[in-house]
């Protein structure tokens, strides 16, 4: 806690970020006086979009959440919750696999970091499908994904990707 208000950290790659991400963000938005929406980096993924673009995107989604910060990282989740003075870590899930893969990341942050521990937000139903990849796999099978994303992310997304070749 910072000045006396709570403070949280919503980490992920958002590549790109979906109406799922935003659900949760929202979410954590109502529970904490201050969001802090991480684009941050997983060795073990492959990216459409690169770190700029995916928080770029991320930012124009969430502009009208006014406690809602968007930055990005390339660092370890536990310290940058350490120094942005974070009360928790809110993490969003889909199913089981997620849970369990989800707690597992939660018991390492917690070992490093005891004063941000992870609150896990199961995904709306009407979400529990949505994923980045899902979303790249439409894009890549030339599919849409209106139902994926809000309309400024599908024009931005549309406007990075006619600039390279993918």
């Amino acid at each position: 806690m910072k000045d006396g208000k709570s403070i949280a950290v919503v980490p992920g790659s958002f590549d790109p970020i979906t109406n799922g991400h935003i659900d949760i963000v929202k979410r954590a938005a109502e529970a904490y006086d201050v969001v802090y929406l991480a684009v941050m980096v997983n060795d073990q993924k492959k990216y459409m979009l690169d770190m700029e673009q995916r928080r770029v995107i991320a930012e124009a989604c969430l502009c009208d959440i006014p406690n809602v910060n968007v930055i990005s990282s390339d660092g370890m989740l536990w310290q940058l919750a350490k120094e942005l003075c974070a009360d928790a870590i809110v993490k969003g899930y889909r199913n089981e696999v997620d849970y369990e893969y989800e707690q597992k990341m939660a018991q390492f942050n917690y070992e490093h970091n005891q004063d941000a521990p992870t609150v896990l937000l199961k995904a709306d139903q009407d979400l529990e499908t949505l994923s980045s990849t899902v979303v790249r796999e439409r894009i890549a099978n030339d599919m849409p994904i209106s139902d994926c994303l809000p309309e400024v992310a599908i024009k931005m997304l549309k406007e990075f990707l006619a600039k390279k070749e993918i």
